[in-house]
């Protein structure tokens, strides 16, 4: 794919739950192409031996770095060195960091200050500064969430039943008016936002908004679901499909 991004892919191992790495390699090939693919710890750990496997399968280079005193992280003074080093050298155009670690605020903006396309991959326990550094973040759970539902055989037969969307009461006060507000910011003079600018303003807004997060695959799906919008969808004969658009119910 032409003007792909070029992904480095950079994984805490003391932050990063090995049994989702399935999940998140999956989810950078959303992004990009993962060109350069490191995660780093202290590998002379016992309880690090698990990774191996994992790390065969996606073709993952572990970096050494031990643990030298109790208490401190040397594995995020060592990712943070790669990182800065693998700025310069101009082998990519974004990165990718999986870990739930605030420490890695710093890092984010200043590879944004860069130019840089910053992907941030945790648990929800992340802490906000982090997640906002951010160009997008990405809930670990959230994937674990999708990649099951994926993996659930469809009911056939007598015994299938008509499947439903999950409601979206979980869609907090605060993320319905995020959401209006972005449409009003974006329409058009008929009170219309194209779909695709709104999810790109969205998450420029709040880095870790996910329409997955509320059960949703996609965005369209989730406003229609959500009281107060209004969905156009238009046939667009130049692209030859459909356009999505989104209005505020008056």
């Amino acid at each position: 794919m032409e003007n792909e991004l070029r992904l480095a892919v950079l994984i805490d191992a003391d932050n990063a739950p090995r049994t989702a790495l399935r999940e998140i390699m999956a989810e950078v090939a959303v992004y990009g192409s993962a060109t350069i693919k490191r995660i780093y710890g202290d590998w002379t750990a016992p309880n690090m031996g698990s990774w191996k496997p994992l790390l065969l399968e996606h073709a993952i280079t572990p970096f050494q770095q031990y643990s030298y005193t109790t208490g401190k992280n040397a594995t995020d003074s060592a990712m943070i060195i790669d990182a800065m080093d693998l700025l310069y050298s101009g082998n990519c155009d974004g990165f990718v960091l999986v870990s739930s670690d605030s420490d890695f605020t710093r890092l984010a903006t200043r590879l944004r200050e860069a130019g840089m396309k910053v992907y941030g991959m945790g648990e929800k326990k992340t802490p906000k500064p982090f997640i906002v550094a951010c160009d997008k973040f990405v809930y670990i759970e959230t994937l674990r969430v999708a990649e099951q539902q994926q993996e659930v055989p469809a009911p056939t037969g007598k015994s299938a039943k008509k499947k439903t969307a999950p409601a979206p009461e979980t869609a907090t006060l605060s993320v319905r008016e995020l959401i209006a507000q972005s449409v009003e910011d974006l329409a058009d003079e008929d009170g219309y936002a194209y779909l695709g600018d709104l999810g790109t303003l969205l998450m420029k807004k709040q880095p870790d908004f996910d329409s997955r997060n509320y059960g949703y695959a996609k965005l369209s799906k989730f406003i229609a679901a959500l009281d107060g919008f209004e969905i156009d969808e238009r046939h667009n004969a130049k692209y030859q499909g459909t356009q999505v658009f989104v209005r505020n119910k008056k």
